[in-house]
């Protein structure tokens, strides 16, 4: 469904889009990140919110991608720091479309709003775990 909305939003995910220069950081420190602020564990959702646009995604652009966050899952799970096993989908990329205004900024506009988004401090991979 191309240009969906909050109401009308059938089989998309809430996601954000990442453009990054693999020279200044690397795309498995991207999903190192991804895998300590959110709960990558539980099955479409996160926190309170539930349903399948809450779903735990990662959108690979290319093989290389792919085999990264592949391997990075396999070390989480190696790990035992997790409360389970992660439950994210991997898939190639998809178009992307940007939130309706009212959705972007949400907590800067929403104060009192909440997030499940943070960092926690034992979901991390150590160096030894690589």
């Amino acid at each position: 469904m191309p240009d969906p909305t909050y109401a009308r939003h059938h089989g998309h995910a809430e996601a954000v889009e990442i453009t990054f220069d693999p020279a200044v950081t690397s795309y498995r420190k991207i999903l190192e990140y991804f895998f300590q602020i959110h709960d990558p564990t539980t099955y479409e959702q996160q926190g309170s919110d539930v349903g399948p646009s809450y779903r735990s995604a990662i959108f690979y652009t290319s093989q290389a991608q792919m085999d990264v966050a592949l391997k990075t899952i396999a070390e989480i799970e190696a790990s035992g720091r997790w409360p389970g096993p992660v439950v994210s989908e991997i898939n190639p990329e998809e178009p992307f479309w940007e939130a309706e205004a009212e959705h972007q900024l949400y907590l800067a506009r929403n104060p009192q709003g909440y997030s499940c988004h943070f960092e926690r401090a034992n979901w991390r991979l150590d160096r030894s775990d690589r």
